[in-house]
């Protein structure tokens, strides 16, 4: 069965901000409509003319986030909305899903993206048993073995310690990353839109850093510390995707063919590790070397991941967030993936060529997905 080439026509996200801050009073579909009709806005295409919605969201705890944004948001009653869980790494896996859809010829216009309120999230209690009392738990369990399961701080520690990066090492990265972001802050309006009552335009937690950040800064574990550890955040991100069919009657300025995706698990204790494999198997299955990457948008959930993905994969690090990463903007879990593909678009309207997004997830996952500006 001939499938159908798959493209990005519109991309838009909130502005990323720390729990507690500016966001912290709205629900995961107050923060996802506005980039959504936004998204729908730069295509020039209606609500009527989309055929799903598929919405990452780690922390919603239950429902299905999918249908309640696609009501809130006016599109048609028959958009059920598919919600799905994959922690992390759920925003890029959105856009997989959505190139299946289209490329299987079940869809023509898919909207994809993720949303997360880390203000507002659900506190999660679990039972060891029936006749226990629940206990309260900020992780959720991500293997079924306790002693290989670790705080993700604790793996990212273990990650620097096995490659031997130095605090030096992820201090550096992490000021890199702030200083592009705020270099950035200008252009980076053009793809974030204000959910209502606000008014954020750019990615507050950006900011000049000095020496005396880094050294008050807290430590988490070993060489982690606050400071080159993406805070949690509130924040959504969605994307329009469409077929050849119909990206050819419309007049966008540019579009971006999904050329490939691919989601993997690695080893659970070095969670961070995970997406190595991802970008490396995409690489060699299309016949590319890391040179020929023109953008790469690398998930920084911790500096020391950032470091060793981008060493492991040999990739260009000039051409690694070139406008600042998760580390100058901060980690709103479902939707973190999404932001890394809305930044590619963005970042290519000034440019051509191939991109890549890569992203780890907790219990060892890893999704990566590669574009071309067309």
């Amino acid at each position: 069965m001939k499938t159908s080439s798959v493209y990005i026509v519109a991309a838009s996200r909130t502005a990323v901000v720390p729990s507690g801050g500016a966001f912290k009073n709205l629900n995961y579909e107050q923060l996802a409509v506005p980039p959504i009709l936004e998204c729908l806005r730069q295509a020039g295409l209606k609500k009527n003319d989309v055929d799903e919605l598929i919405v990452s969201n780690a922390l919603g705890a239950g429902g299905n986030p999918a249908r309640i944004i696609a009501l809130a948001a006016g599109l048609p009653h028959s958009i059920a909305g598919l919600s799905i869980d994959r922690q992390c790494v759920g925003g890029l896996d959105a856009v997989l899903l959505g190139k299946s859809l289209i490329a299987s010829g079940k869809a023509d216009v898919v909207v994809v993206g993720g949303t997360e309120s880390h203000s507002l999230r659900p506190k999660r209690y679990f039972k060891s048993d029936w006749k226990s009392d629940a206990k309260f738990s900020e992780q959720a369990r991500f293997t079924p073995w306790p002693e290989n399961d670790p705080l993700m701080h604790d793996a990212a520690s273990e990650l620097a310690s096995k490659f031997a990066i130095s605090k030096m090492q992820q201090d550096q990265w992490t000021d890199d990353s702030h200083s592009k972001a705020m270099a950035s802050r200008e252009s980076l309006k053009n793809e974030i839109v204000c959910p209502t009552n606000t008014n954020v335009s750019y990615d507050p937690y950006a900011r000049t850093l000095t020496q005396e950040h880094f050294r008050r800064s807290n430590t988490i574990s070993g060489t982690i510390t606050a400071l080159n550890t993406s805070v949690s955040a509130d924040g959504a991100a969605f994307l329009v995707l469409v077929s050849e069919k119909v990206k050819n009657s419309l007049s966008v300025p540019y579009a971006l063919q999904i050329l490939d995706g691919h989601t993997l698990g690695g080893d659970p204790s070095l969670p961070a590790l995970a997406p190595v494999a991802a970008i490396n198997h995409l690489v060699i299955k299309n016949r590319l070397a890391p040179n020929d990457l023109a953008l790469i948008e690398l998930m920084e959930a911790y500096a020391v991941q950032a470091i060793v993905c981008a060493n492991e994969c040999n990739v260009p690090k000039e051409r690694i967030n070139v406008s600042g990463g998760s580390l100058s903007r901060g980690h709103p879990i479902g939707a973190s993936g999404a932001i890394l593909a809305v930044r590619l678009f963005h970042e290519f309207n000034h440019k051509n060529g191939i991109g890549l997004a890569a992203i780890a997830g907790a219990g060892g996952i890893a999704s990566a997905l590669l574009v071309e500006k067309i």
